[in-house]
Parts: C-alpha cells; structure tokens; sequence
C-alpha cells in the first residue's frame, strides 16, 4: 500500500498534468493559470477588501474617518439574532461576478477561491474565540429543489474552502423546508415575510457538539434577512452566539 508521502506526490504530478491538458483561466482577467488556481495574482490583489471604517453589525463601509466601532442608521434600529456579520469583500462587480459564475453558471471550481477571500474575514479579531474554540461553520442551506438543479449548494462549498484553511469544520446544520420567492427585487420587509418559517434544524441537533457558537456562511450580506432567519433557528436549536461570515457586502 502505498505511503502519505507517495500519494502526495502522485497527486502533484496528477495536478500538473492536469494543468498542461486543461489549463485554469482566471477568473477576472482571462490569463492562464497553473495549479489549479482560478484567479492570477495580479487581480486578486485588485479585488477591494472591505477595510474600517465599516458598520460593526453589518459590515457597511463608510468613507471618510470614523474613530472607533459604530452602528449603521439601517441596523441601528434593528435586532438581529446574529452578533454581527462580516464580510470580507467590499461591494465590486468583479467578485460579484465570480459569485455569480458560481451560483449560476455552476462554476464550482471558483469555490476555493471564493472560499479563500472570504477566510481573510476570519482576521476580524472578534472571530478570535470562535477560531480558538474550533466553532462550526454552518453554511445556509438551499432548498432540496433548487440544490437539486444547481447539484451543490454554493454556501457549503464556500465553507468548506474556509474550513480546509482555518481548521473549523463544516456542521450541516440547517434545512431549508420551504421553497421561497427569490429575494434579488424584494425589499428588508418583504424579505423578512418571504423567509418567515423557512428554516429549520436537521434532526434537532441533538447529536451536534457543544453549541457554544457558530458561524453562518454565505456568499454576500445585503439585508441580512436570510443569516437573521438562519440565526433565529440555531439559537432556538440552542447556539449561545451565532456569527456571520460572507464573501461580500451586497
């Protein structure tokens, strides 16, 4: 049987021919790329990174400078079920369209690099207990109908990209039980009606581990009424704190 050390070199040499028949394209600029990577260096470093001053519960940038941690006027009068959402992408069409590409053109290789923007929001240093006490990454579900056309759903293979570099693991946690009007048109409150009893807790949870915590995983963060109504489910299955992490800022 062969040894860890000859796999991963059978691996590597599989992965470089690979590479020479079917040669990666990044995503952004259209240059080839080796190793399987799916955006070049070059744009990576281009994508805006959301940086402070930014809301400390939505993850909204602000121009300009603002000392310190503050509240947007839009969550300012809201109550999530959530601690606070982080994205780790500002608002950009070329990471737009890499979600996009991913969700709609069933570009699942564009996964781990999405998955790799949005671990960079794990640097935010409110993660910090979370990351010490290995909480779980709980993607979003889809509904067996939708998943069932687009074969993955795009949440779960975020996190399990953001799961392969933090170390956390990947808790299925939730189900979506109903089907529900796409959100894209809806406004804050009609999204909220629209997701009202749409999600549930598989099996109970009664075999999870400790639920101190967990973090929700999504592609992007616009309202925040889809992670709100994932938040109200895991705390009523009995998380004590529920995160958010998300690639971009919607």
């Amino acid at each position: 049987m062969a040894g860890p050390e000859s796999r991963r070199r059978a691996a590597w040499w599989f992965g470089h021919v690979l590479d020479w028949l079917y040669p990666s394209v990044c995503a952004v600029c259209d240059e080839v790329q080796r190793g399987g990577r799916a955006l070049c260096g070059a744009c990576d470093a281009e994508l805006p990174r959301l940086v402070p001053p930014f809301c400390s519960r939505c993850g909204e940038h602000f121009e300009g400078s603002i000392d310190g941690e503050f509240t947007c006027p839009n969550c300012s009068n809201l109550k999530f079920s959530f601690e606070f959402a982080r994205p780790a992408m500002m608002l950009d069409e070329r990471t737009r369209t890499m979600i996009h590409r991913l969700k709609y053109g069933r570009g699942i290789h564009l996964a781990a690099e999405l998955g790799r923007l949005a671990a960079e929001g794990l640097e935010d240093p409110r993660f910090q207990r979370a990351l010490e006490e290995k909480w779980p990454l709980v993607p979003v579900p889809l509904h067996a109908r939708r998943q069932a056309w687009r074969h993955f759903n795009q949440a779960e293979e975020i996190a399990r990209a953001v799961g392969k570099i933090s170390g956390l693991p990947v808790l299925r946690a939730l189900r979506r039980v109903r089907m529900t009007e796409a959100q894209t048109h809806l406004t804050r409150a009609q999204r909220l009606k629209n997701l009202r009893g749409a999600f549930d807790v598989r099996g109970g949870g009664a075999d999870w581990p400790r639920k101190e915590g967990a973090i929700l995983v999504d592609d992007v963060f616009t309202t925040g009424s889809t992670v709100d109504a994932c938040a109200k489910a895991l705390r009523k299955a009995g998380f004590r704190s529920v995160l958010v992490l998300t690639v971009m800022r919607g």
